[in-house]
């Protein structure tokens, strides 16, 4: 777990990067389940392969955290909790897992960014590590969020390094977050 004021040194040195950045610390959070599956992700979002990503709205509800909202600043911290990247939150949709198109998927940026892939490691994301008693369900309820890189500098874009298909997941819910 990072230190605050690892966090708010790296706001700090965000904000004199881009002046327009607000002056209230955002909420730091990491992608996925694990620290190796942290870094990996972060990893497509530096390379500007990944700039979308999905959350289950049961799981919100359990932890009382807020929705996504569209303008809204986040942090990404790696698997150590490093804070390492500026997102901004372009677009939230809420649609039934069942619902969520391709175009999303391929936003995602993980395995081969087909639906059929998608839906694979989302659906076995959820029944593992859900954070509410319903779990996974074929129509429940999923935040589908779409984001901008802002700090780094996204590098030129390469083809998606693929994700080894195994028992270790491979989704990317918007979770363990801290302030």
């Amino acid at each position: 777990m990072p230190e605050p004021t690892d966090i708010a040194a790296f706001w700090a040195g965000s904000r004199t990067q881009r002046p327009q950045l607000p002056e209230v610390l955002v909420e730091a959070w990491a992608f996925g389940a694990t620290p190796a599956h942290a870094d990996e992700l972060l990893d497509l979002v530096l390379r500007g392969v990944k700039t979308g990503t999905a959350s289950s709205l049961w799981d919100y509800e359990a932890t009382g955290d807020p929705v996504p909202q569209p303008g809204e600043f986040s942090i990404i911290l790696d698997g150590a909790g490093v804070p390492r990247a500026v997102i901004e939150t372009t677009d939230v949709r809420i649609v039934s897992f069942d619902r969520v198109d391709a175009a999303h998927a391929y936003a995602e940026g993980e395995d081969d960014r087909s639906l059929d892939s998608w839906r694979e490691v989302h659906e076995r994301y959820w029944r593992e590590h859900s954070e509410n008693p319903r779990g996974f369900e074929p129509d429940m309820p999923v935040i589908c969020e779409r984001f901008r890189l802002l700090l780094p500098v996204a590098v030129a874009s390469q083809p998606p390094a693929r994700l080894v298909q195994s028992s270790r997941i491979t989704a990317s819910p918007r979770k363990n977050r801290i302030l």
